[in-house]
Order: C-alpha cells, then structure tokens, then sequence
C-alpha cells in the first residue's frame, strides 16, 4: 500500500526533468505542462519544454527544456490509471 502513493522528482542542470507517480498528463505546450500526481496536481513551467518519455503503465515522464519552476498544489489526488488511457486514445 505504501509503494502505491510513491512519487519521485528528479531535475538534473534544470534541462531534465524526471518524474514518477504521474497518474494523468492533464495539458502540456512548450511553457507549461499540468500534470496530476500521486502527490496532488504539479505544474511545470519553463522554455522548449518536450515531454521525451511518457509512460502510461508506470505513470513515469521525461521532460526536456529549460525548467523554471515546479509547483505542486491541491490534496493527494489519485485517479485511476485507465483515465490517461481513455485521454490519450481519444
């Protein structure tokens, strides 16, 4: 049950960014990518930002570009996983 909520967060010279626990992609542009996390809703602004991994199964993203800031907000939120699915084969 533990393993269930765990998230991680790792930005490497502010041009890498790695994230696990992501449950949706909720809206990405090249400034501004809304993710909803384990850990509540993380908005990620910066320049050039390129989502590089996206995978679905084990909620983990690579995101590349100039990262200049990361805010998490909102409760512990976790939604199904079958939603990212339904979201990307629309």
């Amino acid at each position: 049950m533990e393993d269930e909520n765990k998230s991680s967060l790792s930005l490497e010279n502010r041009k890498m960014l790695t994230l696990t626990g992501i449950v949706e992609v909720i809206s990405f542009d090249d400034q501004k990518i809304s993710l909803n996390t384990k850990l509540g809703n993380l908005s990620i602004k910066g320049e050039s930002l390129k989502m590089n991994k996206l995978d679905v199964q084990n909620g983990d993203v690579i995101i590349m570009g100039t990262i200049l800031s990361m805010i998490y907000s909102g409760k512990n939120i976790v939604k199904n996983k079958e939603n990212i699915i339904k979201r990307i084969f629309q």
